[in-house]
């Protein structure tokens, strides 16, 4: 058994999300999310940990005649890309402007028993 789910245009640069996501890929979903609602002192990390959750939710809507074991289950996949990028401008010295870059990214969780 195994379920997808995507998360788009994120307001956080693509690094600073990879930086979360190596922390719980491979591991069991349980262990994931206790990890990122407590552990992590990262603002990303609570939307890292809202994905997951979707992706739980996922696999119980497909399997909904089977009990699905949220103990079981674990952090197949976790892959961030970037997003499009906001650019913005703040006046500078002597009549320049400097560019701003709001980057964002997009998060595909997969999770899946632990026997597959």
């Amino acid at each position: 058994m195994e379920a997808k789910a995507l998360a788009k245009y994120i307001r956080s640069s693509a690094q600073k999300c990879r930086l979360v996501a190596d922390e719980v890929r491979g591991k069991k979903v349980g262990d994931a999310l206790n990890l990122l609602r407590y552990s992590m002192q990262k603002k990303v990390s609570l939307d890292v940990e809202k994905v997951i959750r979707s992706a739980v939710a996922n696999l119980e809507e497909m399997n909904s005649d089977v009990n699905v074991d949220v103990e079981n289950l674990v952090v197949r996949t976790i892959q961030i890309d970037e997003g499009p990028t906001l650019k913005r401008f703040r006046p500078r010295a002597q009549g320049r402007a400097g560019r701003i870059n709001k980057r964002m990214c997009h998060i595909k969780v997969t999770v899946s028993s632990e026997e597959a």
